[in-house]
């Protein structure tokens, strides 16, 4: 017993919780948007414990499998695994119950589609992106950046048990803002990525090149966060705020093209500046929604 109290900060790092915020943020956000306020009490805590349990588990499992070159990356060498503080079965277990207990909860509490979804969520970020793209091709966070973009589509579902169009919109948004918000990172760290082996675009490609990138995933970010005013979901209020912030957002990307290669201000900056705007970005869906 003492053991497990001694090790439970370990196991709860395993789970990423600063990550899961986002994901359970978003999925709140898209639940509301869908029921224009707050869905039913007993479905929104059922739906989010649910992902909290499966983003947790994939987390873990993510831990478990890169815990070599988490050892050998500055920005992760002190995590529970590299550290020696939890085993790797430990973790791996730990991983599979919190999913398992997901589809429990979702399954009994919520529906199948939003069991189903959460799942293929899991799936998608521990196969899909740790497995299969991380370690292989420089396009690792653009297409594994589809495992971030399920929340939407996991509230959308489980308070109208399908998969709209809006959801859709909100899934693409995500998708859209996961590259040029993890390349600025990945810039300026990218001395880190390239002692652990692994491709990201800065350490293939060249600063330029991701940085050309990003202004275009920026500019396509922009038009799909527009989109959602189409689908009189949203009101006005939405598609001003979404192209102000949008319009900021590919001023960030340009700012950093201009910038030297060599120096990383702007490429700080527009990191920072992306975790604020999809917060922002998702507050006025529902602000918008309910008008």
């Amino acid at each position: 017993m003492h053991k497990i109290y001694r090790s439970a900060p370990a196991y709860y790092e395993v789970t990423k919780p600063r990550i899961q915020i986002m994901l359970l943020f978003t999925e709140l956000c898209a639940m509301m948007v869908a029921h224009k306020g707050l869905p039913d009490f007993r479905v929104t805590c059922a739906a989010l414990l649910g992902l909290a349990l499966s983003s947790g588990g994939a987390a873990a499992l993510n831990m478990w499998y890169d815990r070599d070159i988490d050892a050998q990356m500055e920005r992760t060498q002190k995590r529970p695994l590299p550290s020696g503080l939890i085993t790797p079965l430990e973790v791996l277990v730990f991983g599979f119950l919190l999913i398992s207990l997901s589809q429990i909860v979702l399954f009994v509490w919520v529906n199948p589609l939003t069991a189903v979804l959460t799942l293929l969520g899991a799936f998608y970020y521990v196969v899909i992106y740790t497995m299969w793209l991380k370690r292989k091709t420089p396009q690792n966070i653009v297409i594994g950046g589809g495992a971030g973009a399920f929340p939407p589509l996991i509230g959308w579902s489980a308070v109208t048990g399908q998969i709209g169009l809006p959801a859709i919109i909100m899934f693409a948004v995500i998708f859209m803002w996961t590259p040029p918000h993890f390349w600025s990172l990945a810039l300026y760290r990218s001395s880190d990525y390239a002692r652990a082996g692994i491709p990201m675009m800065p350490v293939v490609h060249g600063a330029r090149a991701t940085k050309r990138q990003s202004v275009l995933y920026a500019i396509c970010l922009l038009l799909t966060s527009s989109l959602l005013y189409f689908t009189h979901t949203v009101s006005s209020l939405y598609l001003i705020i979404a192209s102000s912030v949008g319009i900021l957002f590919i001023v960030f990307t340009v700012l950093t093209l201009f910038e030297a290669d060599t120096t990383y201000v702007w490429a700080r900056r527009t990191f920072a500046y992306s975790l604020f705007y999809l917060p922002l970005l998702f507050i006025f869906m529902i602000v918008s929604s309910a008008i």
